[in-house]
């Protein structure tokens, strides 16, 4: 009978034959196929720590260098908008001075305007009260004769005079469309003022015109330009309108100041003699 508290093969016994080369080679083959079973498991459960202890410390390094990052981009963030303010508030600042410099132009301007105006309106005073003398002496008889022939005797620089505003107008109309043009080059402008500036100084018109000073007046405070689709170049310019007007206004006076200065003369020289 079998014994069954300890059955054919059923438990773990040494081989009682040995390790011989006939011996039964079950038991140790299990053994041998354990072994790196276990270490292949120990060496995965070491490379996956190992992989999340590298992936903890790239996450960690990234969160750092995020940090890092945004941290210097908010700064010059920070710094960029602060230099923009400074630079929007110096401009502005800027801004309002030449504002206040424009107006203070303008108010001058105006201001000369109306005692030029004042001027011109008490040149013509004077022009209309030398024509009505004028007719008055004409019609009575030598007297007449004789402002008439001075008069005439003026005319000559009359005609000289008035032939160089004529030619002046025109360079000033030039050259104030250089002034309002886009595309001409300062140099260029300039150099129409300073070819005007030599003309008046070689060429004098008359006593009692600086025309020098005039003109240097007109190259520093007339800035009026027509709006930019303008053809019409005399439209350009305000004060040297008005310049060009007293000129002509003391031009004629002095035509006729001229000629009562020259009678005054003779009759000097008449009475010597």
């Amino acid at each position: 009978m079998n014994n069954l508290n300890d059955p054919p093969r059923w438990n773990i016994q040494p081989d009682p034959r040995g390790r011989g080369a006939g011996a039964g080679d079950g038991n140790q083959w299990n053994y041998a196929l354990l072994v790196p079973m276990l270490g292949l498991a120990a060496f995965r459960w070491i490379w996956t720590k190992e992989s999340q202890r590298e992936i903890q410390n790239v996450k960690a390094q990234y969160d750092k260098d995020v940090s890092t990052i945004k941290s210097e981009m908010e700064a010059r963030y920070r710094e960029t908008l602060t230099e923009r303010r400074r630079a929007a508030a110096t401009l502005e600042l800027e801004l309002e001075k030449e504002r206040q410099r424009v107006k203070g132009y303008k108010q001058a301007l105006v201001s000369q305007s109306q005692q030029l105006m004042e001027e011109r309106k008490q040149l013509q005073k004077e022009r209309d009260a030398l024509e009505e003398e004028t007719q008055r002496l004409v019609k009575s008889g030598a007297a007449g004769a004789v402002l008439h022939r001075a008069l005439q005797r003026e005319d000559n620089w009359y005609h000289r005079a008035s032939a160089t505003l004529k030619e002046l107008e025109g360079q000033l109309v030039e050259r104030q469309n250089a002034y309002c043009s886009l595309l001409q080059p300062r140099e260029q402008r300039l150099e129409m003022e300073k070819n005007m500036l030599l003309k008046v100084v070689r060429e004098p018109i008359g006593e009692g015109l600086d025309l020098e000073s005039d003109l240097k007046d007109i190259f520093k405070r007339d800035n009026y330009c027509a709006d930019l689709l303008n053809m019409d170049k005399r439209k350009n310019g305000s004060l040297m309108w008005v310049y060009l007007k007293y000129w002509q206004l003391q031009v004629t006076v002095q035509k006729h100041k001229r000629a009562e200065e020259a009678i005054l003369g003779e009759r000097i020289q008449s009475h010597t003699k």
